[in-house]
């Protein structure tokens, strides 16, 4: 995972997650909505199990 996933994980999760599939960008952006710091954790550990 590069520099600029990380970056645009914890500016804008569920835009992170765009390419790893329906479930990963509806859990993330339910856990942005529900509170920032979840959505975040969310998609960095989705990115990070996809590489």
């Amino acid at each position: 995972m590069g520099c600029g996933r990380v970056i645009l994980c914890i500016i804008f999760p569920p835009l992170a997650v765009l390419d790893r599939g329906c479930g990963a960008i509806i859990l993330t952006t339910l856990l942005t909505i529900a509170g920032w710091v979840p959505g975040v954790i969310a998609a960095i550990i989705f990115n990070n199990n996809g590489d």
